[in-house]
C-alpha cells in the first residue's frame, strides 16, 4: 500500500497569488470547514456501527483523512487571503451547526442505507474537487484538489465495497434510489450554508445568518465550477450506488437531463445577487 500524502508533500512555495480566483477562494474556505468537521461524523458513524470494530477502524481512518483535507484547504485559504483566520471561522461554524451524535441507529433507516448515503457524499466530493482542480489556475490549489479528489474516489469505493459485504438486508433498488435522492437533497441543509456564512462574512456578526441566502451563495460558486464531464461522472457514481448500471439505459437518459438542469440552475444563480 502506498503512503498517503501529507501537507509536507504539497509544493507550498509554488503558490501564485495572482492566479487566485475570488469565487473559488470563497468556496474553498467553506469546504475547509466542512472537511475539518469530520470527527462529528466519525462519532455518529461509530455509534451506528458500534458492534463492528473493523468498520469503526475504517471510519476513523476516513475521518483522519477528511480532517487532513480541511487542514490543507485551510492553509491554502490563509495563503490566498491573509485576513482569513481558519480557527475563528471554524469556531463560528461549529457554534452554528452540529451533526447529531447521540444516536445509535442510522438516520437512513438501515446500516446498508448509511453506506449508500456515504457513497453519494463521496461521489459529490470527488467530482467537486476534480472540478476545482480543472477550474483553478493556481498551482498549489490544483495539487491539493487533485489529491483530495483521488482520496474521495477511494473513499467511495471503500464504502461501496462495505455496502456489498454488509450482512444487513440490502435495500431494493428503489429503496437505494430513495436514500440517494434524499442525501442529495440534504445539500440544501444548514451545513454548507452555515459553512459559507462562517467563512465569508465578518466575524462581528454584523451580517445576519440566512440559510436560504447563504445556501444560494455557496451553490452559485460551486455549480459554476462544473463541466459536463464532472456532472456525468457524479451521476454515474450515484447511479451505481443506487443499484443502477452506470452506463445503462436509465443512466443514459438521466445524465443529460441532470446536466441540462445543472446548466439552468447555474445560469440563474450566476445572475443572482448573492
Amino acid at each position: 500500500m502506498s503512503r498517503h500524502w501529507t501537507l509536507d508533500d504539497i509544493k507550498w512555495d509554488d503558490f501564485d497569488a495572482s492566479k487566485v480566483d475570488p469565487d473559488i477562494l470563497r468556496a474553498v474556505k467553506a469546504a475547509a470547514l466542512v472537511e475539518y468537521n469530520a470527527p462529528d461524523y466519525v462519532t455518529y458513524l461509530c455509534n451506528v456501527f458500534s458492534d463492528r470494530p473493523e468498520i469503526m477502524e475504517v471510519i476513523r481512518q476516513w475521518g483522519a483523512e477528511e480532517v487532513q483535507h480541511g487542514a490543507a484547504l485551510a492553509r491554502w485559504a490563509e495563503l490566498a487571503d491573509p485576513q482569513f483566520k481558519f480557527a475563528d471561522a471554524l469556531a463560528r461554524f461549529q457554534a452554528g451547526y452540529s451533526v447529531p451524535k447521540d444516536v445509535s441507529q442510522s438516520v437512513r433507516g438501515s446500516r446498508a442505507g448509511e453506506f449508500v448515503a456515504r457513497c453519494v457524499v463521496e461521489s459529490g466530493t470527488s467530482s467537486y474537487y476534480t472540478a476545482i482542480k480543472d477550474a483553478s489556475e493556481e498551482p498549489v490549489l490544483k495539487q491539493i484538489a487533485a489529491n483530495i479528489a483521488a482520496d474521495e474516489f477511494r473513499h467511495y469505493k471503500l464504502f461501496y465495497d462495505h455496502f456489498k459485504d454488509i450482512e444487513d438486508e440490502l435495500p431494493s433498488v428503489l429503496g437505494r434510489a430513495r436514500i440517494a435522492i434524499g442525501r442529495v437533497s440534504e445539500a440544501d441543509d444548514d451545513e454548507l450554508a452555515c459553512a459559507y456564512y462562517a467563512a465569508n462574512t465578518p466575524a462581528d456578526g454584523s451580517v445576519p445568518y440566512d440559510r436560504a441566502r447563504f445556501s444560494k451563495a455557496y451553490e452559485k460558486r460551486a455549480l459554476g465550477l462544473y463541466r459536463r464531464q464532472h456532472v456525468e461522472r457524479l451521476v454515474a457514481m450515484v447511479g451505481k450506488a443506487s443499484g443502477l448500471k452506470p452506463h445503462g439505459f436509465v443512466m443514459r437518459v438521466v445524465s443529460p437531463l441532470v446536466w441540462m438542469f445543472w446548466q439552468i440552475r447555474a445560469k440563474r444563480l450566476a445572475n443572482a445577487p448573492v
